[in-house]
Formats: C-alpha cells, sequence, structure tokens
C-alpha cells in the first residue's frame, strides 16, 4: 500500500512546497508553512469520482435567465444595513472579522434577532455551548423564539441540515472552530478554511440560502486564512475598536454588492451594540480651534466625516529633526512641509513635527493637503485659523491650491454641524452657500489667513 503523499503550506499566503521551510519562499513569512495531508473534497460524489469523464453541462443564454432579483434583507439596525450596501444580498456569502472580544457575536446575535422576524434563521455556534448563547441572549434581550439555535461544529451536518431545511440565512460562528467529518483536516487549517469556504459558497449559490460567517484575524490584523478565501465569499467586513468613546467600527473592506470603505459606527454597552448614526457630532463636539488645529473633511464609502488635525512643530534640539505622524502617511505631511519651506521660507526643516488625526482614523486622500498645511502654519506661527473653519484643497509640488471632490456633499455636512466658514481653492467650483468662503490660489494667499509673521 503506498504511503499517503503530503504537502507544506503557508497560512499567510497559501504557498505549497513539498517540504517543511523555516521561511516560505513567497511571502517571506517565518515559521508559517505547516502540513497539509490531501483529503477527499467535502461530500464527494463517489460515483463521479470514479467516473473517466463527467456530465455534460448545460449552456444558457442571459434572455432565458429570469431578471428578478429577490429583495435585500434588512434589519432596521440602519449603521449595519448601510455598510452591507441597502441590507444583505439574498444567497451572498459574507465574512464578519475582528479582533477577539471585540463583539462580532454581539453583534451578529443582534442581527440575528431582527432578521428572524421575518426570515428563517439558523444561528450556529461552534465556540459556545447553547447555555452561553441564552445568557447573551437574555442580557441583549434577543429571545426570539423564531431563532432556531445550534451547537453543531460538523460543517457537513450543518450543510445537510441547511440543505433539507431550506432556511433564508445560516449564520456560523466562527468557522475556524468547525470540522469536517471523515478527513484528516484540523480545525483552522488553511486546507479546512479553504474547503469550508467552498463548499459554503456552493452552497450560498445552489441553494438559494444566504450565508454569514465569523473569522478570526492574524497578528497583523488581516483576516485569517489563504489569501484566496477573500476572493471566494462576496463580502469581507471588519468590526475593529476605538478607544476613546468605547465605540465600533463596521468597516466593508470587499462587498460585491456596495461600496467598500464604507462605515457603520456602533457603541459597545452592557446591552449590546446601540448604533451611533451622528458620528460627525461625537467628531467636532472635541475640535479644539487652537494654534495647530484645523478641520478637514474626507468620506468613506458614502458618508463624509469631519476630522480634526493637530499639529505640533518645535525647535529640534537634536541633529535630525524628528517626524512622527499618526494617521496620515508620513511621506504626505513631509511633502506639505517641504513645499511650505519652498515656497514660503518657514523654517520647517529645523523643527520636529508631530502630526495626528484626532479620534484614531485614517487618511489617504489628498484633499486633506490644505489642512495639513495650515495646521502646520498654525503651530509654527502660534496662531488659531478662523474659529469653525474647514480647509478642503489639494495642494501641487508648485504651491498651486486645487478644487477637491464632493465638494457639496462635504459643505451639506459643515453646515448642519455649525461650521461658519469654508477655506477652498480659488478654482473650486461651488454652488450657493449661506456660509462665508475665503478662496486661495497658492500656498502665498495662506499667509494672509496669519495676522503677526514670525520673521
Amino acid at each position: 500500500m503506498s504511503k499517503q503523499k503530503t504537502y507544506f503550506e503557508c497560512t499567510d499566503c497559501g504557498h505549497r512546497a513539498v517540504k517543511w521551510l523555516g521561511c516560505c519562499p513567497e511571502c517571506k513569512g517565518w515559521n508559517t508553512l505547516e502540513e497539509v495531508i490531501p483529503s477527499r473534497t467535502l461530500l464527494q460524489n463517489k460515483s463521479m469520482a470514479a467516473s473517466s469523464s463527467g456530465p455534460t453541462i448545460q449552456l444558457q443564454t442571459l434572455d432565458t435567465i429570469s431578471s428578478k432579483i429577490r429583495d435585500r434583507f434588512l434589519t432596521g439596525i440602519s449603521e449595519w444595513d448601510r455598510v452591507m450596501g441597502g441590507g444583505i444580498m439574498p444567497s451572498s456569502l459574507i465574512v464578519l472579522t475582528g479582533d477577539p472580544g471585540i463583539g462580532k457575536s454581539t453583534l451578529l446575535l443582534q442581527v440575528s434577532h431582527a432578521l428572524a422576524q421575518k426570515q428563517r434563521v439558523f444561528y450556529f455556534s461552534t465556540e459556545e455551548s447553547l447555555q452561553q448563547v441564552k445568557q447573551r441572549a437574555e442580557r441583549l434581550a434577543c429571545l426570539e423564539n423564531k431563532l432556531l439555535f445550534s451547537d453543531q461544529a460538523d460543517l457537513v451536518s450543518i450543510i445537510q441540515t441547511s440543505q433539507l431545511e431550506k432556511p433564508d440565512i445560516i449564520i456560523i460562528d466562527s468557522i475556524q472552530n468547525c470540522f469536517i467529518s471523515g478527513t484528516q483536516t484540523l480545525p483552522g487549517s488553511v486546507s479546512q478554511l479553504r474547503e469550508s469556504t467552498f463548499q459554503l459558497m456552493r452552497l450560498a449559490k445552489e441553494q438559494s440560502i444566504t450565508v454569514i460567517i465569523t473569522g478570526h484575524i492574524t497578528k497583523e490584523g488581516v483576516i485569517a486564512g489563504p489569501k484566496t478565501l477573500e476572493h471566494m465569499v462576496d463580502a469581507v467586513f471588519y468590526l475593529q475598536g476605538e478607544d476613546r468613546w468605547h465605540s465600533r467600527v463596521l468597516r466593508a473592506v470587499k462587498n460585491r454588492f456596495g461600496a467598500i470603505n464604507e462605515l457603520g459606527f456602533f457603541e459597545m454597552k452592557e446591552d449590546g451594540m446601540i448604533e451611533v448614526p451622528n458620528i460627525n457630532e461625537h467628531l467636532i463636539s472635541e475640535v479644539s480651534y487652537s494654534p495647530g488645529s484645523s478641520l478637514v473633511s474626507i468620506v468613506e464609502g458614502s458618508r463624509p466625516l469631519l476630522l480634526e488635525l493637530q499639529a505640533l512643530t518645535i525647535q529640534s534640539k537634536i541633529g535630525i529633526p524628528q517626524r512622527i505622524v499618526s494617521g496620515l502617511d508620513h511621506k504626505q505631511v513631509v511633502l506639505i512641509a517641504a513645499i511650505l519651506e519652498k515656497y514660503l521660507h518657514v523654517k520647517l526643516s529645523l523643527q520636529d513635527i508631530f502630526f495626528k488625526v484626532s479620534g484614531g482614523f485614517k487618511i489617504k486622500e489628498s484633499g486633506t493637503d490644505l489642512g495639513i498645511a495650515l495646521a502646520l502654519l498654525s503651530s509654527y506661527f502660534q496662531q488659531p485659523l478662523p474659529d469653525r473653519s474647514i480647509a478642503l484643497g489639494e495642494i501641487s509640488l508648485t504651491g498651486q491650491i486645487k478644487p477637491v471632490n464632493h465638494i457639496t456633499t462635504f459643505v451639506r455636512e459643515a453646515q448642519k454641524f455649525g461650521i461658519k466658514k469654508l477655506l477652498i481653492a480659488k478654482s473650486q467650483k461651488l454652488e450657493t452657500t449661506p456660509l462665508p468662503v475665503q478662496r486661495f490660489s497658492n500656498v502665498y494667499e495662506l499667509l494672509s489667513l496669519f495676522s503677526e509673521i514670525k520673521k
């Protein structure tokens, strides 16, 4: 009897090797290769496997396909529905991931409770017993008799039950704790995750069952398992924490049926996840309008956010000035500082620069260039910007200030929260607005905001 061949697979990138290696040749990760024993495909048809040729595929033209699309599943939790793209798309495979203890199970229990009012929902808890789930449900007031639970972790049984009962939605919390009976794959292994995800994807498409699964993340903060998992599923959502308000941010990083980078905000309390629909009200309440502070706006998904930029410049005491930046690409701040020094002759190259985005958000948009420049100048001259003003503009390498996109959305949001002045590019096209506007064509004109200029 021939010995069954094994191979080694990287848990980060999925690279396969015939022998164990300390460092993965593909992603250069250390100690990431694990031994994999090839096993038969889950629910494999024996007669098909024995046959040398498969059945003929029947092809169809698109005009013979029904164009009727089922309505999305709405939960009534507006922040969840927003991130989903207007509700959960039927027959989709969705992954929700995040740090341990961040609240994935809590949020899914609330979502499943809301969905069970109109849909048939099965909840498979592979990490907790039913007694533990009930304790959480009592705390969240989610004791819905229409919602059916199981602590079964055998994926074969889960799929067969779903094929027989045909629920509208099944929730598996979590996929790493599932095992495949009749195989030698270990729960959480690369091969188990790939096989489980593939079978759940086929279940969703062939049986018209929506599947929502939770997954773990790696120490780098990305979804655990090979990268192919993200390509197989329809949507990937990250639940992230923000310590200041004990809030949680639900972010769409992949969504075939909605916008990516869409954000939903929740506040973690004893009775569960509470929606925070007006996050800008929290953000704007903490803006200081002191020297070194400027207000900008960005768009995440379809939502405009008002964010405070904070800059601190101080004469350097060491040979090489420090550049410590949080929430922005430090190269963007260094670039803006170089432009200001080139054209305005402010000696920022001799200054230590500390820069951060308030609230722990990450900014990637170039439309915040003007806000970065004004925050640096405000700190350098120790003079605040006009009270309750917002800066919207991009700065070119030649020192010209250029217009930004989504200006109407930004202005509408700014008006809602009491902004009194707009600082924008001279060429920015703007509809009629009751807000006072100050325009700039280049960085030289920014000095007009500061009454006393240090020599």
